[in-house]
């Protein structure tokens, strides 16, 4: 079986592409051919064969369209038997929503903007092209199965786009149980003494780039509610942090706040840490609360992050509003017990396992298998 997956590029930290690099190395294990069209992708693959499409671009329109333009066309002379697209065009026989909905990112950001903020996002290019690029990229003729990481992205495509019915499928992205263990907490004592953090604060541990779609303001808010000995540990960049600092020093966070910048491997802060915290405004399915799992740690996260849904009230994690201010601070609140922090820690390990990273790739085979079945129809 040869498959096509699409993606731009890849970012170390990104979480889209940890999962095409993760799915890459799941189907590769299954015995699949896999080849990655993209702009730019690490050398280091593997099995997987990297087919470049870079064409000049001015902007993140051009970007984005000349991207897709270019790799529809070649997507012509690579002769695959399924093309997986993990971008927002119209030529490819899968679709994954990785990035779930453009509008329903849109929705969640006119939750946080005044009138006028509000006409900006509607009248901004880039939102008026992402918005026809993704309605093409889900009606077009040659669309076979569109891939949700969540059902949460899987009842938003049904909504608003009809015609997907019967091409809907939810396939959980996976996490390797193995890399991704509790053992992990064997390095914190000396992270820990890396970021000057004091071996009693109870840390909870922020993992994400792009800070006010992960909700880092809303995690702050949530911790400065708390007395010491609570902190939170941020990993991952952003090009507004000194805004974020300055809000650290308003709220009166800044002794209790450390902030690690963009990381290759997060490992470490999930061991050096007591608990995870991603408040997203929207995030369809970030690996990050698979891999804090995996981890053994609990984890208080939002109803707008697809992976919530794996989470169970009060066992494994805590769930609340994105804009919950008080809900996340008593979340937080409760697992200063430390006994409880260790029973929902070893739960949500338990609850993970099962979408570990093998039995991923098991899973996509099966689906490629069963969709390239004679007389298969889908929709």
């Amino acid at each position: 079986m040869r498959i096509v997956l699409i993606r731009q590029r890849y970012r170390e930290d990104g979480g889209a592409e940890r999962f095409v690099a993760r799915a890459a190395q799941a189907l590769s294990a299954q015995g699949v051919a896999i080849t990655i069209l993209t702009r730019d992708w690490p050398k280091d693959t593997g099995d997987t064969h990297i087919e470049r499409c870079n064409p000049p671009y001015l902007g993140s329109i051009w970007r984005d369209l000349g991207f897709a333009l270019c790799a529809c066309r070649r997507l012509r002379t690579l002769g695959a038997d399924l093309a997986q697209s993990h971008e927002r065009m119209g030529c490819a026989d899968i679709f994954r929503a990785g990035d779930g909905l453009h509008r329903s990112w849109l929705a969640q950001r006119r939750r946080t903007t005044g009138p006028l903020g509000r006409i900006r996002l509607r009248l901004n290019p880039y939102h008026i092209y992402a918005l026809a690029a993704e309605a093409k990229a889900l009606t077009h003729a040659r669309l076979r199965a569109v891939i949700c990481g969540s059902r949460m992205v899987r009842d938003e495509i049904a909504a608003a786009f009809p015609q997907t019915a019967g091409k809907l499928v939810v396939l959980y992205n996976g996490v390797d149980c193995q890399r991704f263990h509790p053992d992990v907490k064997n390095e914190r004592d000396a992270l820990r003494r890396r970021y000057g953090i004091p071996p009693e604060s109870v840390i909870f541990v922020f993992v994400g780039s792009g800070f006010y779609r992960k909700g880092l303001a809303q995690a702050m808010r949530a911790v400065a509610l708390l007395s010491p000995p609570a902190g939170l540990l941020v990993v991952g960049q952003d090009r507004h942090e000194a805004r974020y600092r300055t809000l650290a020093q308003d709220l009166g966070l800044s002794k209790r706040l450390w902030f690690a910048g963009r990381q290759t491997d997060p490992r470490p802060f999930y061991g050096a840490a007591d608990a995870f915290i991603l408040p997203a405004l929207y995030d369809p399915s970030p690996n990050v609360v698979l891999e804090a799992m995996a981890c053994g740690l609990p984890v208080i996260t939002s109803l707008s992050a697809g992976t919530s849904e794996l989470l169970v009230e009060g066992e494994t994690g805590f769930i609340r509003d994105a804009l919950d201010t008080g809900g996340f601070m008593k979340a937080c609140a409760a697992l200063l017990d430390p006994a409880r922090r260790t029973a929902m820690g070893a739960a949500a390990r338990r609850a993970i396992e099962p979408y570990d990273l093998r039995l991923m790739g098991e899973r996509f085979v099966a689906f490629y298998e069963d969709l390239l079945r004679p007389g298969t129809v889908r929709g």
